[in-house]
């Protein structure tokens, strides 16, 4: 007897349990893999409102119903907790309410330090292999991360946000995005939703608004030189200065010699299987790689002369404030001389957008970080074999890249 009551305070201080709650027993179903414990009250006190939040209100009744949540397990086994749920005559509410308990949240089947071990395990994997491990479906799990992304997401402070980048990512196939929005200074995600146009500068205005903020603190933003973006943030942050995202001003240079390239092995056919020699960074390339770019970037081809020009522009990044400028307009000049007319349409994109371009060197801001969340964005969902809707897609977003208070 005295074995069996020190197993039960054993199970009462790991659970944690304040007073006037305490351990009635225990079971243990070993067909089932199963530990219950049951839990009672010594006595009926006051206890706090689970609706409002109302503390010290008198104790009404038990309720109707015994309550079961699961809890961590127990070695190998599931564990869960089973107790009556108190009401409590609610003063601020005026009619009779269930009490707060202290191991679980209010409606929920589930406790709180079980939540926090699926919140933890949902950081560091997909949420399908979590919910086999956690033994419930992923559709009980997901209910668990909306909740969790969703309640610190409302408490948001957004009032010191000044320099943000914009960019978007894949949801799904089919040209799907999702917008994404970060504080460049904190390199956190502020903002994510559906779609990759106007409207949804204009949603992240008023969710600036809404986390106190206001549109007129936006001091400096980075983007692509999608026109979509930059019509809804003259439209929403017209004091904002822009800057044009060094790396998407580089991818647009490259897709024009690849452009250049698939339309001339056509007539060229040295040109075939060599993408990635023209592409990808020359330190990545092996010897002999190395030098077969070498000797093709030397010829007459086009594909030659819009690599030249690409390899000019990304010196262009180490000018000072002062000559840019001139830099930017030598450069053009030579572009358009060139003939080559997937380089000379994106000279002049770079042209129309020279002013982003060149304040770069002034913000020195950049969408790195946006790719950098993208990747592990990307790979999760791979892991995940997708998304199964948009809004998982962007609870996991904040989950990874917020950093919330969860």
């Amino acid at each position: 007897m005295e074995n069996r009551k020190e197993e039960i305070d054993l199970f009462q201080q790991a659970l944690g349990l304040p007073y006037p709650w305490f351990v009635r027993s225990r079971s243990f179903n070993l067909e089932e893999g199963q530990f219950d414990i049951y839990l009672d009250l010594h006595e009926h006190p006051t206890f706090t409102c689970s609706v409002c939040g109302s503390e010290d209100q008198p104790y009404y009744d038990m309720g109707s119903t015994e309550q079961t949540w699961r809890h961590l397990d127990l070695w190998e086994f599931k564990t869960f907790l089973h107790a009556p749920h108190p009401r409590v005559k609610c003063k601020t509410c005026t009619t009779v309410k269930f009490a707060r308990l202290p191991w679980t949240r209010f409606n929920c089947s589930f406790t709180l330090k079980f939540e926090a071990w699926v919140m933890e395990l949902s950081k560091q994997m997909p949420v399908k292999p979590a919910s086999r491990i956690i033994r419930e479906h992923d559709t009980r799990i997901w209910r668990i991360i909306h909740f969790y992304v969703d309640k610190a997401m409302e408490n948001q402070d957004l009032s010191s946000v000044r320099r943000i980048a914009v960019d978007e990512t894949s949801s799904r196939r089919g040209h799907q995005y999702v917008t994404v929005v970060i504080d460049s200074d904190t390199r956190k995600v502020v903002f994510v939703t559906e779609g990759k146009d106007r409207h949804t500068i204009g949603q992240f205005a008023e969710h600036l608004s809404e986390h106190q903020g206001t549109p007129a603190q936006i001091k400096e933003y980075c983007s692509d030189m999608s026109g979509a973006f930059l019509a809804g943030m003259q439209e929403q942050f017209p004091d904002a200065r822009q800057t044009i995202d060094k790396f998407h001003v580089m991818k647009l240079l490259g897709d024009a010699v690849d452009e250049t390239r698939r339309k001339e092995q056509q007539r060229a056919p040295e040109l075939k299987k060599t993408r990635y020699l023209w592409l990808r960074n020359e330190r990545d390339l092996t010897t002999d790689q190395k030098s077969r770019l070498a000797t093709l970037s030397t010829s007459f081809l086009k594909t030659a002369k819009a690599y030249q020009l690409k390899v000019a522009f990304q010196e262009f990044w180490n000018s000072s404030v002062r000559v840019a400028p001139l830099h930017m307009q030598i450069w053009y000049g030579w572009a358009m001389r060139s003939k080559v007319p997937d380089m000379m349409k994106a000279a002049q994109t770079i042209r129309k957008h020279a002013m982003g371009i060149l304040h770069w060197f002034e913000s020195r801001m950049t969408n790195g970080l946006i790719e950098a969340i993208n990747g592990l964005i990307q790979a999760a969902k791979r892991r995940a074999r997708g998304y199964r809707t948009t809004r998982n897609l962007i609870t996991m977003i904040y989950l990874i890249g917020a950093a919330l208070p969860l």
